[in-house]
């Protein structure tokens, strides 16, 4: 089970390791928000937003579904608030 937990906080703290991403989690747990919507925020291409969004989808930390042809991301709180107790756990080790 260590393996898994380490493996899933590896994947959490590489996702919130990038400034882009982090503003992109803080936006979808605010509300669901289309892909497409999310790039209009940063000076970069879709292409550069979804490899960033799909990054967090990896980690867990958001979710993804269709709706016609666009993409909606929201952000997934229930994995933040495992990641925090994961990291209080370790404060009080």
């Amino acid at each position: 089970m260590q393996r898994i937990d380490d493996d899933r906080a590896d994947a959490w703290f590489h996702a919130l390791s990038d400034r882009t991403r982090r503003d992109i989690l803080r936006r979808v747990l605010r509300r669901e928000e289309s892909v497409s919507s999310l790039a209009r925020n940063y000076p970069m291409s879709l292409t550069a937003v979804q490899k960033h969004v799909v990054v967090l989808e990896r980690a867990g930390l958001l979710t993804r579904r269709r709706h016609g042809r666009e993409s909606l991301a929201r952000g997934a709180a229930g994995t933040l608030r495992t990641a925090s107790a994961m990291l209080t756990e370790l404060e009080q080790s």
